[in-house]
């Protein structure tokens, strides 16, 4: 048994702890059960939720949710272009967000998927400083696909 201010009571039965707690208007709330025996602590229990709540409210403030950019494209955009969507993407892979690549071919541009595929691995070669591969290229029906994840040791 702990009081509110963190001595310990010693052992004693669950009807004496509840007694201590009412008299002091405050909560027995069981810290341990499944230690031997179970350890129990006298608290202000709505307190305890508040701050408990502040906490998890401070924590999830400092998070950072990461969240997917896609740069599209198309087998043949031109090099400033590229240039520009890469510039943009390293920006956002910097702050911590995955990027996805696509490459929309339209009508006889299916004849020429590996134009598709070098620009894409043109592309993993000017990230590797700042990313990794998340998913590596692939192919959805008429549209090329490929991920980059930041990468966290660089």
């Amino acid at each position: 048994m702990i009081d509110e201010e963190g001595n310990q009571l010693g052992l004693m039965t669950p009807r004496d702890a509840m007694q201590i707690a009412q008299e002091r208007e405050l909560d027995l709330v069981e810290i341990a059960p499944n230690a031997k025996p179970p350890v129990c602590k006298i608290i202000d229990y709505g307190k305890y939720r508040y701050e408990q709540q502040k906490r998890d409210k401070a924590q999830r403030k400092t998070q950072h949710q990461q969240q997917l950019k896609e740069v599209r494209l198309h087998p043949r955009t031109d090099t400033h272009d590229l240039d520009f969507k890469k510039r943009h993407a390293r920006e956002w892979l910097e702050e911590g967000n995955k990027v996805k690549f696509s490459v929309f071919f339209k009508g006889r541009e299916m004849a020429h998927k590996d134009i598709g595929r070098d620009l894409l691995e043109g592309i993993i070669q000017d990230m590797t400083d700042v990313a990794k591969v998340d998913q590596a290229v692939r192919m959805d029906g008429r549209n090329m696909h490929m991920t980059l994840a930041p990468d966290k040791k660089k």
